[in-house]
């Protein structure tokens, strides 16, 4: 690692944030709260070797999602694609006397207000972003009568676009109220941001699945069934895509971005078309051969928030070496489709609980009081046992301290 970042790059182990950084970035700071920071291995996206900064407290993840990789190497590794990073701002309308005229002013004004936009400048513009384009929604009967909805469309380059879009509507606001003769309740970016899409795609070579009980195109059906399932039913497609966003919000933790965000994003384009579904594609393609493919929503940045203020951050971007928002948005992508066929694989095989129970085997030694250099050897003897568990890993402590 260190030579991966260069002799003078500094490694912390404490997390890197002060309590004077911790304090400047939230209210009311007690302390600190710190997680695992690993870097999962293998990945080959877009021809490029790529270590994965990742924050999670799950055991298996890392691991799983590092082996996944490398089973993707062998056909090729990852391809990605992102869409430009446009952000969408909402501002609701209510009272509007005549809609169809409402709509028709702001059609006619419609360069006007993105120019608007764009003259109050900042960083956003002058990188080459800024307002696109307005769009309309009419929701003609709801509960507090006809609703118009006017989307800005932007542009925000490197930044995830929070504060510039949110920004810019609440200046549109007075003047969306004098073209349509209505009031402007809420003015708010949508965390839906079905302009902002990362794909990624890879193959597995079937002969790269075979086991000692089963045949590359056994477990390679197997997966293909598993997928189905949750393209088809919701309560399996909420598990499902829970195994994709351990390795997305993993990336977005050690990155400093917002996976609240993405996780809302990531969900509701799940259910876009009314009922919740997977967001990866598994099929065996004409060689018999596992292919998988994910788009998602994936509104993050390199600039700007946690990730400009939080030392770890600007670690992980410099690990990741990404150079745009697009760029860490496809590596997130192909982190997702990863650890989702680890997942897959590991429930249509031996099952989810072989490999995570061996992992968490040492979660229940430390909790158990174990000290650092008795936890391998508790949880080794638990693994044997076949007996992971927190009584045990206490027993077995009691056993030690006696000796």
């Amino acid at each position: 690692m260190q030579a991966w970042l260069g002799d003078d790059a500094d490694l912390p182990t404490d997390g890197g944030l002060s309590a004077e950084q911790a304090d400047a970035m939230i209210e009311n700071v007690i302390g600190r709260y710190g997680l695992p920071f690993g870097i999962a291995t293998n990945f080959l996206i877009d021809g490029r070797d790529h270590l994965i900064p990742m924050v999670i407290e799950e055991p298996s993840v890392v691991a799983a999602c590092s082996n996944a990789a490398r089973l993707f190497r062998a056909g090729g590794g990852f391809t990605t694609s992102a869409d430009d990073p446009v952000m969408i701002g909402q501002i609701q309308v209510l009272d509007v006397p005549d809609i169809a005229r409402a709509q028709s002013a702001i059609t006619a004004h419609r360069d006007e207000l993105l120019a608007e936009v764009n003259a109050a400048g900042g960083s956003i513009v002058a990188r080459g972003g800024g307002a696109r384009d307005i769009e309309m929604r009419v929701f003609p009967q709801t509960a507090v009568g006809a609703l118009l909805v006017v989307h800005l469309l932007m542009d925000t380059r490197d930044a995830m676009g929070a504060n510039a879009i949110n920004t810019a509507v609440e200046m549109l606001a007075p003047r969306i109220e004098a073209l349509t003769g209505g009031r402007v309740n809420l003015r708010i970016l949508s965390n839906l941001t079905d302009r902002r899409k990362a794909r990624a795609e890879g193959v597995v070579p079937a002969n790269q699945l075979a086991s000692a009980d089963l045949s590359g195109a056994d477990v390679v059906r197997a997966i293909v069934e598993a997928g189905v399932f949750a393209e088809v039913d919701p309560y399996r497609a909420a598990t499902h895509n829970k195994g994709v966003m351990n390795g997305i919000d993993a990336v977005v933790l050690a990155t400093g971005n917002d996976w609240r965000a993405v996780a809302a994003g990531a969900h509701a384009y799940a259910a876009r078309d009314g009922a919740y579904t997977s967001l990866t594609r598994w099929w065996a393609d004409d060689d018999g051969n596992l292919r998988g493919s994910i788009e998602l929503p994936l509104a993050v940045g390199i600039v700007g928030g946690a990730t400009r203020v939080h030392p770890m951050a600007q670690l992980a971007l410099k690990i990741l070496g990404v150079d745009s928002a697009s760029h860490l948005a496809r590596v997130m992508a192909a982190v997702g489709l990863a650890q989702n066929f680890a997942a897959i694989r590991a429930l249509a095989t031996d099952g989810i609980q072989r490999g995570h129970m061996r992992l968490h085997a040492r979660q229940m030694a430390m909790a158990a009081g174990a000290g650092p250099e008795q936890v391998a050897q508790i949880a080794q003897t638990m693994i044997e046992e076949g007996n992971i568990r927190l009584e045990r890993a206490r027993a077995l402590v009691a056993d030690l301290q006696k000796e």
